[in-house]
């Protein structure tokens, strides 16, 4: 019998806000909630953004003014949504008019004529100048040089970037101020905040799950598809050495993709289960995501966390993706639109997918999934919010262009569309099911992808499969894309909206849309229409996937079968209790009063610490220990 593996909490962070509790959703059907709802949704983000704080429930603004909720929300309401989805790069990040040519700089002074080039952004030798001097870094774009004993104000050469939008997080946020970040890379900042608020989402402390399992019977997978490439990370260790810095001892380490994993093990959960990184470029989310839910399933694993952190709005990843033309550009936008009289398009409609489009649009994310099999659930009363059978992953074959999209798409959607029928049934499946498209926003994708939802689509008889594509709104989070796809897709089951792609006015004409129903407005369906979900990737270099998503009232549909009118009873008085500290939670992370799990140092093991014998390995702070006795030999037959 295999276990089925349920969705008990998630959390995160990306443009929309806050993924937990399903802010994030929330702030993408806004206009579509009722008051209520809206007004926490907006507290959050003035927290979030530290544009306003809470205490003992009096609102306080940045600049002091005391007020009350509403007086708070009518007053900065619509500052705080231009914070969030895409839209301009913040200066916050860098300056998009002003990047700085890191190459040999040339310096002109605002004094005197003369012109010194060096390598560095902080100090470095004259070139054919036998004088002392040094430099002083005030500005992205000044800097203060002492030339024989004089002070003199240079101006670095810098070049404006043609792609000035992004998914950037919500303006004011910081996760660096949250915890002691020690120098994190911004992804790794990202990673402790989004972790932590999906483990205390689940509204289970997290010993009282590790109580219950084995810590061999944990697993952590995650990831991001590029690494740490901000000058915490690699990209400090590539570009230190080059302008005259220091390489730190952090810069290689803290670089890997491998880290958001580690950061998780080592900081918040303590874990020494199972650990891995899978990694395939888009489709990364989903490629751990099916590691976790196979070793669920097979029996080897009753706690799984799976995520990934990406944070890749730098000048460099921006130009490299820009030179392949795969970003929206701002002079291709303005002439999507016939624009001629202004400087700049409307960058928060940069991303159209399956539109007239010229490009994605990057974002940045971290989003975390806790699953567990779903005895555990039942048996710590767990908030059930879907389950997820079934992963279908494959390459391309054969290509040309290791950046084009190729046949394995066909293969994920086509299995994971035979596997869902087989499990709700033919109308399930081409009448209550959606699904969250990859959706990039490029010319090429909106062609390709289309064909393969389509051809999937009429295959087994669909007529209008409703289409959506959250990159519309939150930007492409690369390697964590997927789960972005999966929180947000949660939210149609709480609050019955599904979001449409209203940044396009219109479907191209090269779009196949046989069998589908491209979704261009917020439809309210109803919290109970939906059973299921598909959700698709196409990753550069031939990585595909397609994840099958369960409803919550499909997956408890499921469950009863499999457990007595008694024992759901159970489960639903434990999980009443489950259910408040998880709103507990969610409106101490409204007022701004929660913080993230950073245990730095905390209960370090060591090999002296262990009691080991031949049968079992038990471990301190563990419960339960770990079996040696039943570890088998699958070749017995061959001794």
């Amino acid at each position: 019998m295999a276990r089925l593996p349920v969705i008990v909490g998630f959390g995160g962070i990306n443009s929309a806000g806050r993924t937990s509790s399903h802010q994030a959703y929330r702030r993408i059907v806004f206009d579509l909630l009722p008051s209520s709802i809206q007004q926490d949704v907006l507290l959050d983000l003035a927290t979030l953004t530290n544009m306003a704080k809470c205490k003992n429930d009096v609102w306080y603004t940045d600049s002091g003014e005391a007020l009350d909720a509403a007086a708070l929300i009518d007053s900065i309401g619509e500052s705080l949504l231009a914070r969030t989805l895409i839209r301009r790069i913040h200066p916050s990040l860098f300056d998009a008019d002003h990047v700085v040519l890191h190459k040999s700089t040339v310096l002109s002074s605002s004094n005197t004529e003369e012109k010194l080039s060096f390598t560095t952004k902080t100090r470095s030798l004259p070139l054919n100048r036998p004088t002392n001097w040094q430099v002083t870094e005030i500005s992205d774009t000044l800097s203060e040089v002492v030339v024989d004993g004089n002070l003199e104000t240079f101006i670095k050469d810098t070049k404006a970037l043609s792609v000035k939008s992004a998914g950037q997080l919500p303006t004011g946020f910081d996760p660096s101020k949250l915890y002691q970040s020690r120098n994190h890379p911004r992804g790794l900042q990202m990673t402790v905040y989004g972790a932590s608020d999906a483990v205390k989402s689940s509204g289970i402390d997290w010993e009282v799950i590790r109580s219950k399992v084995a810590p061999d019977q944990m697993a952590v997978y995650a990831a991001n598809s590029i690494g740490q490439m901000d000058d915490l990370g690699f990209g400090g260790m590539l570009k230190s050495a080059l302008m005259g810095k220091r390489t730190t001892s952090k810069h290689l380490p803290l670089g890997y993709a491998q880290m958001p994993a580690d950061f998780v093990n080592a900081y918040i959960l303590g874990s020494v289960g199972n650990v891995g990184t899978s990694m395939g470029a888009c489709a990364t989310y989903f490629f751990n995501l099916e590691k976790a839910i196979d070793g669920i399933k097979s029996g080897k694993f009753r706690v799984t966390m799976v995520g990934g952190s990406d944070a890749p709005i730098t000048p460099e990843i921006i130009e490299g993706f820009r030179t392949m033309g795969a970003l929206a550009e701002d002079t291709a936008l303005l002439a999507l639109d016939q624009i001629n009289n202004q400087a700049e398009p409307d960058h928060s409609r940069s991303c159209r997918p399956f539109a007239q489009n010229c490009g994605f649009t990057i974002g940045e994310s971290s989003q975390w999934t806790l699953l567990m099999d779903d005895e555990l659930a039942i048996e710590l009363g767990a908030e059930i919010f879907g389950a997820i059978p079934a992963v279908f992953s494959h390459a391309d074959g054969y290509k040309k262009s290791i950046s084009a999209p190729g046949i394995g798409n066909y293969l994920t959607m086509s299995k994971a569309m035979a596997y869902l029928e087989n499990v709700i049934g033919n109308e399930g499946l081409t009448q209550r099911t959606f699904i969250q498209a990859h959706g990039t926003s490029t010319p090429q994708n909106r062609v390709t992808e289309s064909h393969v939802l389509s051809k999937a689509a009429t295959s087994f008889g669909a007529k209008s499969i409703p289409v959506v594509a959250m990159k519309a709104f939150l930007g492409h989070s690369q390697g964590t894309a997927g789960g972005d796809q999966l929180h947000l897709s949660l939210g149609v089951w709480k609050d019955g909206i599904l979001p449409g792609i209203t940044t396009s006015d219109a479907i191209a004409d090269d779009v196949y849309q046989e069998g589908l129903k491209f979704q261009l407005k917020h439809e309210a369906y109803g919290k109970g229409y939906f059973e299921a979900a598909l959700l698709n990737s196409k990753g550069f270099g031939g990585n595909n996937a397609t994840a099958v998503l369960l409803s919550p009232h499909q997956t408890m549909k499921m469950l009863k079968k499999r457990y007595n009118e008694e024992e759901i009873k159970s489960y639903k008085k434990k999980n009443a209790i489950v259910v408040e500290a998880a709103e507990a939670y969610n409106q101490a992370a409204i007022r701004g009063e929660s913080l993230p799990i950073y245990k730095f140092g905390f209960n370090v093991l060591g090999g002296e610490d262990l009691d080991i014998t031949n049968q079992a390995i038990h471990l301190p702070g563990y419960d339960i220990a770990v079996d040696l006795s039943n570890i088998e030999n699958e070749y017995s037959d061959l001794k």
